[in-house]
């Protein structure tokens, strides 16, 4: 698929990551449909971009709310074939903290909000592209997830945020395997540390302590270069049931 064919879902696409990506497929000729929970950040994002882009207020959780959101999406666009999971929390605590354990509500939240969403937009996605006209390989869409690499070396405090990524990479390659037979790919992401608001709002003292952690290049990942990476997966049709880090060689250490 070329980015100037992507009619993509972007979950989290007014913000980071996400946003990123909607940028790298609209200055390419293709149409994106942003889900997030930004109204404001929604409308500037649609005034910046302009008609080929589309805000839609939707919970990731929300089984019907997914579903209608791929309705809307579809019916402005004409189809999807492209769905790139971006949305998710962060998640910090310690599983015995000072005061008490984890609640067990806390970690449920981080794994329905970053496992469970980035399922709900798979499921739903997939059963949008199923009716998606093949191309020459019989392919009818694509599907990017966002893990992280604290899903194979998550740091003390990281025990829901790490659960949940490490699910997203975990369910990669069934899904691939299954999706197979309606000709959709199915790959995932596992960023190291990048530039995103909330890296923006930390102290400069603890930004350059992040970047001289990562071997090379040392510095912080850039939004741009995980777009580029997304942009490779979608145009590259050989790509398929992968977990690939993108993280400059980054190992976190354990607290």
């Amino acid at each position: 698929m070329q980015l100037n064919e992507a009619k993509a879902l972007i979950t989290g696409g007014v913000s980071g990551l996400g946003l990123a990506v909607a940028r790298k497929v609209v200055a390419n000729g293709g149409q994106a449909v942003l889900l997030d929970i930004n109204d404001e950040a929604g409308a500037k994002i649609e005034a910046e971009l302009g008609g080929a882009v589309s805000y839609v207020r939707t919970d990731v959780t929300s089984e019907q709310g997914v579903v209608d959101a791929i309705t809307l999406a579809v019916e402005h666009m004409g189809l999807i074939n492209a769905a790139v999971n971006c949305a998710g929390i962060i998640g910090a605590g310690r599983v015995l903290g000072r005061e008490a354990p984890m609640a067990l509500d806390f970690f449920s939240k981080v794994i329905q909000v970053n496992l469970v969403g980035s399922f709900n937009i798979i499921k739903a996605a997939g059963a949008a592209m199923e009716s998606n006209t093949p191309g020459p390989d019989g392919q009818r869409g694509v599907i990017v997830s966002t893990a992280s690499v604290a899903a194979f070396d998550g740091q003390i405090g990281q025990a829901a945020y790490s659960a949940s990524k490490a699910g997203i990479a975990g369910m990669t390659l069934p899904i691939a395997r299954e999706y197979a037979r309606i000709g959709v790919r199915v790959n995932t992401i596992a960023p190291g540390i990048f530039w995103t608001p909330m890296v923006d709002g930390m102290p400069e003292h603890i930004q350059e302590s992040l970047s001289a952690s990562i071997p090379f290049p040392s510095r912080l990942g850039k939004p741009e270069e995980f777009a580029e990476l997304v942009a490779h997966i979608m145009e590259n049709e050989y790509l398929n049931g992968e977990t690939i880090r993108l993280d400059g060689a980054v190992r976190l250490a354990p607290k």
